[in-house]
Formats: C-alpha cells, sequence, structure tokens
C-alpha cells in the first residue's frame, strides 16, 4: 500500500510539471521517514549513486559536446556535407542525416544535437522550398542517432549501473546507429520524390576544398575517442578527457573559440551535468525503496510466468521504456530499470550488452513523443514552430528508429560481433 502511494505521489507531482529529480526524491524522501529509515540511509544511498569512476566520463562528454557546437563544429560540419552532396536531389535532406552523424562522434545527446545544428539545418532546407513540417521533422529525427552513436552519454550511464563494458557497449551500438541514419535516408528518398520542386544544387570545387579543410582536424575526434577505447588504450574517461584537450587545441589553433564561447561552454556543461547528476541521485533513492519493497522479485517471478522466450520478455521492455519515455526523462528511467531489469535479463540469458541497446533505442525514440518529448521542444524551441506541428514531421522519421529496434530484438546475437571480433 506504501508503494502505492508513492507512485501516486510521483505522478501527481510529474503532472503538474514538477521537475523529474524532485518529483522522485520528495516522496522518497516522505517514504524513508514514515517507514523508520534512518536519514543516513538516504543520504548514503544518494551519494554513492553519483560516487562512480565510469560516471566521471558523462560530464567531460557533455562538455566535449558544448565545445564542438561553441567552436563552430555542427557548422563545418554542415557546410562540408552541403558541398560534397551538392548535385543530389533534395540534398539537405541527406545533408541532416549526414550532419548528424558526422556530430554524434563528438555530442552523445540528442539535446545538443538538436540545439546545434537544428538552428542551421531548418532554415536552410526552409530557404531551399522543403515544407516546415518536413525540415523540423528531420531535424529532430536524425538528432536521436547521437545519444546511440559513440560516444553516447546514455551508453555511460547504463555501463555505470549495470557494471558493463562501456567499450562493448559502444561497439555493439555504431551499427544500429548507421542503421538508423540509412533508414532516414530511405524516408528523406522517398519525400523528396513526391516534391519536384526540390532539385539539385550545382557542385563547387573550391568550396569543397574549403570545408574539407575545416573538418579535418575536427574528424580525427571520434578516432580518438573510438579507437581509444576499442583498442584498448583508453578508459571512456580518459578518451573524453583527451577529446576535451584535442577539441580545445585545434580551436585554439584555427582561432574558432572565443573566451566568451569558452564560458559558455563551462557554464552549459555545469548546468546539464548537475541536471543529469540530481537526476541519478534521486533516482537511486526510489530504486533502494523499490528493492526494500522487492518489486524486482515480484516482477521476476511475473514475468517469468508470462513467457519463457528473451524475444517477447525485450519486446514488453521496449514497449515499456516507449511508455515511460512519453512522461519520464530518460536518465531516470534508466537508473529505475536497470538494477530492476538487469538480474530478469541474466534469467533469460539475454546479454547486457543487448539489454542496453534495447533499452537505449527505446529511450531515445521517446524524445520524439509528446508530452516530455525533448527532441521536440529542442527544435520546437530553435526553429519558433510549434511542437504539435514537429511531431508530425518527425512521425514519418521515427518508423527507422521504430524498426531498428524491432531488428535488435529479433536478432540480438547480431549485435555482439562487433564486441566478440574487438575481444571486448
Amino acid at each position: 500500500m506504501t508503494l502505492i502511494l508513492l507512485g501516486v505521489a510521483i505522478a501527481v507531482l510529474l503532472l503538474i510539471r514538477v521537475p523529474v529529480a524532485f518529483a522522485f526524491l520528495g516522496p522518497s524522501l516522505v517514504y524513508m521517514l514514515f517507514e523508520g529509515q534512518a536519514s543516513g540511509t538516504s543520504l548514503r544511498q544518494v551519494t554513492n549513486a553519483v560516487q562512480s569512476f565510469p560516471l566521471l566520463a558523462v560530464p567531460l562528454f557533455v562538455f566535449l559536446g558544448t565545445l564542438a557546437n561553441h567552436a563552430g563544429l555542427a557548422d563545418r560540419l554542415f557546410r562540408f556535407a552541403m558541398a560534397a552532396l551538392a548535385k543530389i536531389r533534395g540534398n539537405l535532406g541527406y545533408v541532416t542525416v549526414g550532419a548528424s552523424v558526422g556530430f554524434s562522434w563528438m555530442s552523445g545527446s540528442a539535446v545538443a544535437d538538436a540545439a546545434a545544428l537544428g538552428k542551421v539545418q531548418i532554415p536552410a532546407m526552409l530557404r531551399n522550398g522543403y515544407t516546415r513540417r518536413f525540415a523540423t521533422g528531420l531535424s529532430a529525427a536524425s538528432s536521436l542517432i547521437a545519444p546511440v552513436m559513440p560516444p553516447s552519454i546514455p551508453a555511460v550511464i547504463y555501463a555505470g549501473l549495470a557494471a558493463a563494458s562501456t567499450g562493448a557497449l559502444f561497439a555493439a551500438s555504431v551499427v544500429p546507429a548507421l542503421l538508423m541514419a540509412v533508414g532516414l535516408c530511405l524516408v528523406v528518398w522517398i519525400l523528396v520524390r513526391r516534391n519536384p520542386q526540390l532539385t539539385a544544387g550545382r557542385f563547387d570545387r573550391q568550396e569543397l576544398l574549403a570545408s574539407t579543410k575545416g573538418v579535418l582536424l575536427p574528424a580525427v575526434t571520434p578516432v580518438i575517442i573510438l579507437g581509444g577505447i576499442l583498442g584498448g588504450l583508453f578508459t571512456p574517461t580518459e578518451a573524453a578527457a583527451v577529446a576535451v584537450f584535442w577539441v580545445l587545441l585545434i580551436s585554439l589553433v584555427q582561432r574558432s573559440l572565443s573566451w566568451k564561447g569558452f564560458l559558455a561552454a563551462v557554464r552549459e556543461t555545469v548546468i546539464t551535468t548537475g541536471a543529469i547528476m540530481l537526476i541519478v541521485a534521486s533516482a537511486a533513492l526510489l530504486g533502494h525503496i523499490m528493492a526494500l519493497e522487492r518489486l524486482p522479485q515480484l516482477l521476476t517471478e511475473t514475468l517469468l510466468g508470462i513467457t519463457e522466450s528473451p524475444m517477447v520478455f525485450l519486446l514488453l521492455v521496449a514497449l515499456l521504456m516507449l511508455i515511460l519515455g512519453t512522461v519520464i526523462d530518460a536518465t531516470a528511467i534508466l537508473v529505475l530499470v536497470v538494477p530492476i531489469l538487469l538480474p530478469i535479463a541474466l534469467q533469460y540469458q539475454i546479454d547486457p550488452i543487448v539489454l542496453g541497446v534495447v533499452l537505449i533505442l527505446s529511450l531515445m525514440i521517446g524524445l520524439l513523443t509528446p508530452p516530455v518529448g525533448t527532441a521536440l521542444f529542442v527544435t520546437a524551441s530553435v526553429s519558433n514552430t510549434r511542437v504539435g506541428e514537429v511531431f508530425k514531421g518527425a512521425l514519418p522519421f521515427a518508423m527507422p528508429a521504430v524498426i531498428v529496434l524491432l531488428l535488435v530484438i529479433i536478432f540480438p546475437n547480431a549485435l555482439m560481433f562487433f564486441p566478440e571480433v574487438l575481444g571486448l
């Protein structure tokens, strides 16, 4: 009964738009008080949740993304993609996807991608005859590649919670992210064919050469991150630190980052990291309460009684994440469900890496669904468009992510190919 009241209290707070961290923390502290738990126990659960070396990579990857944004790397990627694909009909659609893939190797966040690239991509598409619905929908949907493609911030958080190999999770995530990009390009091709007014541009060799020079040094960043981690040279935290140093160095050499921009990047990093860690801490206390109430054991018994199929279990997990992702922040959901679902997945002999990819893909689709839909709100903000209009535009572009999620669930062993080849 107490757990039900706790759930109702949290639901009410979320409905009245109380921030997720406080919606979790307040009722959890009241529960601990009424159950006679010492205040020191609550404090210990909260502090232990964020005292994790793997989680140290989170602020570094956030800093890397904000630095790349303020140093103009997103603009350079977009310019290069425009020059390279100039002669293709409907090229701006493919440029948007390509730029998102390139920027995802540095940001690891859908919000950073939508904010940095959306303000460049959307006006360019609107000027060249694309509808507002197409431009905003594609920009929002393509931003989902960033939290799936390494270095993914949700992957770092999951790996820390599940005590799984971050490198293995990164290696397993590359193919799903690339499949999402291919699927988006296919949807763009279908929609462009229905709009004959979207013509090709002119190829300019000088522009291609100039834009290529602008992306050569930034292109080394994903080599440092992925090559260092997958090659066993760095831990994810060390790779993030080296990548930050590299971006700072090339920004100084190319004089693309002002002191004002650097301070803005630091400020955004502090705010974003603080929000993430507060959610992690508050969700950890709620997770401790669920453990006290034996919720993981009850859920395990229920699921094992319903089905013995790993595929059905993963489908149920994906459906649950899609529902929760419409109302709760992805970080909070990960902290809550990983300690509960991981032991159940092991009962079904599902690799923790597979579970991680399924969770991340499912939750990232939730970024395109209201009422939370962070990618929708960010895209709407940078383009001065109503959220409902962005959502309608994003619907056809969300299908590739859904299809990739189903493929991962149906063929989970395929995900382990690269981690096994790399010995991770």
